[in-house]
């Protein structure tokens, strides 16, 4: 049987990665690829603010081809939408026939996502969805996944937890209302292990900056020994 050439949608953080190990476990899945938005000005991706050359090193773990989508700032939704469709395109040519998301619970999010990709031949695939996010957050620990947590939005939970590992302390140390797994948008994360990458990325963390409506920490790649 053939595999699916399938495009993950990257956004550097845990849920994007647990995605691709668990199409990587899938025999009609063949990923040839990791996707990611990009602010042109600022050069780091949306939303978790990560730097270019750690989405570029966590693709190499991977080795993964990496597609880095730069989208203007500030961007209208119709300029937004006619650099998405023209990503589509190449993607078409290259005989991708899924885009896979790390998307858990948010419906309006995921119908966006299936909308937009109505008639083009690609299908958006959703290999979380409606897992549960205490038992995915759980799982994604005794995976062996690692990961930082580099945003947060502080109208849902404290900037304290801006540069904390997150892991079983993390997870218990959450309020209650706040999911295990940030699917409501109270904390963003950037994965620097995984089973799949060939060696861990080694990061110090930095500035702690205030945007918009986010608290988030500049990540960079430490300094190796004797460099």
């Amino acid at each position: 049987m053939k595999k699916q050439k399938t495009l993950v949608s990257w956004s550097t953080g845990k849920d994007a990665a647990w995605t691709c190990l668990q199409l990587a476990q899938d025999p009609t899945i063949e990923i040839v690829g990791i996707f990611c938005s990009v602010n042109a000005q600022y050069q780091r991706t949306a939303v978790h603010s990560v730097r270019i050359e750690l989405l570029q090193r966590q693709a190499a773990a991977m080795n993964l081809p990496l597609d880095i989508i730069e989208i203007p700032y500030p961007c209208s939704n119709i300029e937004y939408e006619a650099i998405m469709d023209a990503f589509v395109g190449q993607a078409k040519q290259r005989e991708v026939v899924n885009f896979a998301y790390g998307d858990l619970f948010l419906a309006d999010i995921k119908n966006y996502r299936v909308n937009n990709l109505v008639g083009t031949g690609i299908n958006a695939i959703f290999p979380l969805w409606k897992l549960d996010t205490q038992q995915l957050a759980n799982d994604m620990l005794v995976g062996g996944q690692k990961a930082i947590v580099t945003c947060v939005d502080p109208r849902r939970l404290s900037a304290d937890y801006v540069g904390k590992v997150f892991d079983e302390a993390f997870i218990a140390s959450l309020p209650e209302g706040i999911d295990p797994c940030g699917e409501n948008g109270e904390f963003h994360t950037f994965v620097f292990d995984s089973p799949l990458f060939s060696d861990a990325i080694d990061i110090k963390t930095g500035e702690l900056n205030s945007e918009g409506h986010y608290t988030w920490i500049d990540l960079e790649l430490a300094c190796s020994n004797g460099s």
